[in-house]
């Protein structure tokens, strides 16, 4: 649980940072989005372990993108709204909503739901894998999948290299510095910036030969960085 995703769909900047630092700081990974077909994006490209969603959303609104997940699976997702009224709750949930907060809350009371929620849920799959687009990673099993249209393709990777996108894999979107690639993937400690590059080289070249073609990229001046083209 302490790797799953949150994408949270909320049109009120204050209100998504606010959220955003909290299940960060619980150590959940997290994505936002400013409207609802941002948020379907999102979750279509990503696949999210949960999502809070807004109900009032310029353009498709709450109640639109919890159809349009549900049509497209069983992603638990927790409504919120400035709305408290018992026909709203019900609507919510009998489209599919896992639960219900109503705006003002306190954001540790959304946290603690979203545990429950997926506690609830993960049991649907495992809960130790990180998912990207269509990368799927196995840090338990140390296996890393791409879906192809033939089906699930594993990636061939050592052990260094399987370690570095692991560990990018739980921060999507994050630029990470060689030196923090070191410290985090390479314990022996006798590694070097140049290692650190031809490791990555070596892992750019065998996801570019798959699907995942362009989802680990240099940052210039900075390092490098894992996530779905377009998605910052």
């Amino acid at each position: 649980m302490t790797d799953a995703l949150i994408l949270i769909v909320e049109d009120e900047p204050e209100i998504a940072e606010i959220l955003e630092t909290y299940f960060a700081r619980e150590g959940f990974r997290v994505i936002c989005a400013r409207d609802g077909s941002t948020g379907l994006a999102h979750h279509q490209r990503l696949r999210p372990d949960l999502v809070v969603l807004d109900i009032k959303l310029p353009g498709q609104d709450g109640y639109e993108v919890l159809a349009a997940i549900r049509r497209r699976g069983e992603t638990p997702v927790i409504m919120v709204t400035a709305l408290a009224e018992d026909l709203d709750k019900l609507q919510a949930l009998r489209i599919g909503a896992d639960d219900y907060v109503v705006k003002p809350f306190n954001p540790l009371e959304v946290v603690a739901r979203a545990r429950a929620v997926l506690r609830r849920t993960m049991g649907r799959g495992p809960d130790h894998l990180l998912r990207l687009g269509p990368l799927t990673v196995d840090p338990q099993a140390y296996r890393a999948v791409i879906d192809v249209a033939a089906g699930p393709l594993p990636l061939e990777l050592t052990p260094t290299e399987f370690r570095i996108l692991a560990h990018m894999a739980r921060f999507p979107g994050r630029a990470f510095g060689r030196a923090e690639l070191v410290d985090a993937c390479l314990p022996e400690g006798a590694a070097l910036d140049r290692t650190v590059d031809s490791h990555v080289s070596n892992l750019r070249r065998k996801l570019a030969a798959t699907e995942a073609d362009g989802m680990l990229e240099a940052v210039r001046g900075v390092g490098y960085r894992l996530d779905m083209p377009h998605v910052r």
